[in-house]
């Protein structure tokens, strides 16, 4: 896996803030707002010896933590005993090579001498600098990788979610498709009432097809949609079963997983007794918070070939696509399922 690394932003913005806070004395004090010269015994300061020494330290913290939290992650590979090692022999060049450079320097840049207080001065800050920044580096990449395993958690949640998405949407067609075709073999011999059949079953599969590609459309085309499958599902029982759509304007072009209406429906067909004496009534309509489909309970004297996961279906689609969970309720011989319009 390709190696993390840390902003460079964040390196840079570090490194001047460091430098920065570290001369506020002396450039205070260059600007006139401080007057310690003289107490401190350290060299007179000038617009030269304020940006190179700020300079510098925007350097030196710059490489300390550019190498600590970007390049010293390739050694690791090595082992542990040579990434240690190399890690201490390169931070201590660096330490020794900025206070050889910075003595060196510091005379030809400003045309003066530094005292020798501020040379002790300046190691003593080097070294307590080095180890903060090295503390510091650390704990960047600490969170670049929280950060980063964070995002490929959630990468592999997103995956997941959509492939076990895609697995539900298709247990829907199957059945469906059988029952279209039950219905349908008792239709060929009236030519009418055939082709209408086909047209309704067609425009059902086109919607389908076309709809795989969404996994949340508006309740307004899901009635469409419904519309059809009741042709076809009152095609085979007439005047046995019926549904009753009582939804409100203001709720059509709120979003709802795709076919779940269709489920339900189907849900109500496939479990409940339809006859001449027991014909079914399905009632969809809509509270303020909810979308509802409803039925009264007619057990079925037959048996009932179910995988009983229709219902765990939507709910999982619910929960995967708007986190949120249908209400399932069985009381007084109704049987309901509330979806969150929300």
């Amino acid at each position: 896996m390709q190696l993390q690394k840390v902003r460079q932003t964040e390196i840079l913005f570090i490194s001047f803030l460091i430098s920065l806070l570290h001369n506020s004395p002396r450039l205070l004090e260059f600007i006139g707002f401080l007057d310690y010269t003289q107490v401190a015994k350290t060299a007179p300061p000038s617009l030269v010896d304020v940006v190179f020494r700020m300079s510098f330290l925007f350097s030196f913290s710059y490489i300390i933590l550019q190498y600590n939290t970007n390049l010293d992650g390739y050694l690791k590979k090595y082992g542990k005993v040579f990434y240690f090692i190399s890690s201490v022999l390169f931070n201590g060049l660096v330490l020794f090579l900025s206070t050889t450079f910075y003595y060196e320097l510091y005379d030809d840049f400003t045309g003066n001498n530094l005292y020798v207080r501020d040379e002790r001065l300046l190691l003593f800050i080097l070294v307590i600098l080095l180890l903060a920044l090295i503390v510091l580096s650390r704990n960047l990449r600490y969170k670049l990788q929280i950060r980063t395993d964070l995002e490929e958690r959630e990468r592999m949640i997103k995956q997941n979610l959509q492939n076990e998405l895609a697995a539900l949407k298709n247990q829907i067609n199957p059945h469906f498709l059988f029952n279209s075709l039950n219905s349908l073999n008792s239709l060929i011999r009236d030519n009418k009432k055939a082709t209408n059949f086909v047209n309704q079953l067609s425009y059902m599969y086109r919607y389908i097809l076309q709809s795989s590609h969404h996994n949340l459309v508006d309740i307004n085309e899901e009635l469409k949609f419904i519309e059809s499958y009741l042709y076809l599902i009152k095609m085979r029982y007439r005047d046995r079963f019926s549904v009753v759509i009582d939804v409100k304007l203001e709720i059509l072009k709120v979003k709802i997983p795709v076919l779940v209406l269709q489920l339900l429906v189907e849900n109500a067909v496939k479990h409940n007794e339809i006859s001449n004496r027991n014909p079914l009534k399905v009632k969809i309509y809509n509270t303020k918070d909810f979308l509802i489909v409803e039925n009264t309970i007619q057990p079925r004297s037959t048996f009932v070939d179910s995988t009983g996961q229709g219902l765990s279906n939507i709910n999982k689609r619910y929960v995967l696509l708007k986190e949120k969970q249908i209400i399932i309720s069985n009381k007084n011989n109704i049987f309901s399922v509330k979806m969150p319009l929300k």
